[in-house]
């Protein structure tokens, strides 16, 4: 159990965490370079590789400044300069400078294509531009791509590649961390980064210490000033408070003194320079209607009672350095609802879902398989699924080819709950609810959210039982 005051913190956040059916995967404090409490969810893990999304934004950016840094670019530079190819273009993108990209500033009001286009680089230079650069907080991941596209280019190496012995070797960041590309093979530098929270924690680190790791200086700190001071204003942002705060380069302003690095999902990584302290946190809370709000959650139940502490000069060390477990979200289950199932099921309509149902349940758990046809092509990242049920723990699988956490419950005597966390270099959840009618019909509505999945999988339908 945990006997501290910053693991008491941790415990309660995942509490919220479960209670909103946010996945909170892990959680890391420091002060000072020293870890004083972290938190797992197993399988997930603090070596567990993961996809970032948009913390990739901020590696970019300190590419770029390392390239600036180096001499062969200026942070002037219009983006044109380094892509002659791509004219003639509008003339507001031919004012656009790799600063106004960086402070998300650009010409854009939002991301140029779409994820299953082609072209995404040649989109950010032929998608008419809306308005003048450097008027207005625009958040364009086309951008970062773009600015990406450019450290490639200017290096003559991948982006990962360029800063494997400038930044993530003197860091000792796992030698697995990865890039997913774009449609032209280009490093996805918007939202494409996988790495460890471990890794998170590394980078924070540097950042806090002013760019310098073990005595030498591994970022420049004119670029490293201006990234994290205040370069756009993005009091119009319409979802958590922390976003309203400010934007610096390809980081978000959560507070005077603070940075924030944020990927979809949860994935969050808090600076505060004047108190040495950095908060990591990974998740998954795409299921969640209001989830970008956890944000705020983790400034107000973790971070602001740390800061009081801090100033205070509480110790915050942790007694013995052992991790918090964190709950996996789960339906809620109740025993005596339960009853053996043991039936194959048809689509009535044939419709949308899976051509056809297996149950296999007895009063611990059993398998839940599709069986795809006509009326449904498999699971909810596109494959088949079979998974087996416990009603008494989350289970540990593989499911269309990627680890996985399956979750169930009986919430009525008719109605079984079904969760499915995806952990794959996409992070997906699939819900789906089955529930019988009196006159024995098996109705089913599913649902799945992650920016990867198949949506043909939010949908409702109904299932009769048929003959083994």
């Amino acid at each position: 159990m945990p006997d501290t005051f910053t693991d008491d913190l941790i415990t309660a956040l995942g509490r919220r965490a479960h209670a909103l059916d946010i996945a909170l995967h892990t959680v890391q404090v420091s002060v000072r370079g020293e870890t004083v409490a972290h938190a797992v969810s197993e399988p997930t893990g603090l070596e567990t590789p993961q996809r970032m999304y948009s913390v990739s934004k901020t590696v970019t950016g300190l590419a770029v400044g390392l390239l600036a840094d180096e001499g062969l670019l200026s942070l002037d530079d219009p983006i044109t300069k380094h892509f002659p190819e791509m004219g003639p273009v509008h003339p507001w993108l031919e004012a656009t400078t790799l600063r106004h990209m960086l402070a998300m500033r650009g010409p854009h009001s939002s991301t140029t294509y779409k994820r299953t286009d082609d072209g995404w680089l040649e989109s950010y230079f032929r998608v008419p531009p809306t308005h003048p650069p450097g008027t207005v907080f625009t958040y364009d991941t086309s951008a970062s791509y773009t600015l990406a596209a450019l450290v490639e280019r200017l290096s003559g190496t991948s982006l990962p590649g360029y800063l494997r012995p400038r930044l993530f070797d003197p860091l000792g960041i796992s030698p697995d961390l990865r890039f997913l590309t774009g449609p032209e093979g280009i490093a996805h530098g918007g939202s494409g980064l996988i790495c460890t929270p471990r890794d998170l924690l590394r980078l924070a680190h540097l950042m806090l210490d002013d760019g310098v790791h073990d005595g030498v200086r591994l970022l420049p700190t004119d670029y490293l000033r201006d990234a994290t001071s205040p370069q756009a204003d993005t009091a119009l942002q319409n979802s958590a408070a922390a976003l309203r705060g400010g934007y610096g380069y390809q980081l978000w302003l959560p507070r005077p003194g603070w940075w924030l690095m944020f990927g979809l999902g949860g994935q969050l990584v808090y600076g505060n320079p004047a108190r040495g302290l950095a908060v990591v946190v990974t998740a998954d809370f795409q299921a969640c209607p209001s989830g970008d709000r956890f944000i705020d959650d983790v400034l107000d139940l973790l971070i602001d009672p740390l800061v009081e502490m801090l100033d205070a000069s509480h110790d915050l060390s942790s007694a013995d350095g052992t991790a918090v477990d964190l709950p996996w979200p789960a339906p809620r289950h109740v025993a005596t609802h339960t009853r053996p199932v043991t039936q194959r099921y048809a689509n009535v309509v044939h419709g949308p879902g899976p051509a056809e149902l297996v149950l296999s349940l007895d009063d611990d758990g059993g398998r839940l398989t599709s069986v795809a046809g006509p009326a449904g092509a498999g699971g909810p990242a596109g494959a088949g699924w079979d998974v087996e049920l416990r009603f008494d723990r989350p289970v540990r699988t593989v499911v269309d080819d990627q680890p996985a956490v399956v979750t169930a419950g009986w919430t009525s005597p008719d109605t079984l709950d079904v969760r499915c966390s995806l952990l794959g270099d996409n992070l997906t959840t699939w819900r789906t609810r089955l529930a019988w009618a009196p006159d024995g019909t098996l109705a089913v509505q599913s649902q799945v959210f992650g920016e990867t999945a198949d949506h043909g999988w939010n949908f409702h339908a109904a299932y009769r039982a048929v003959s083994p």
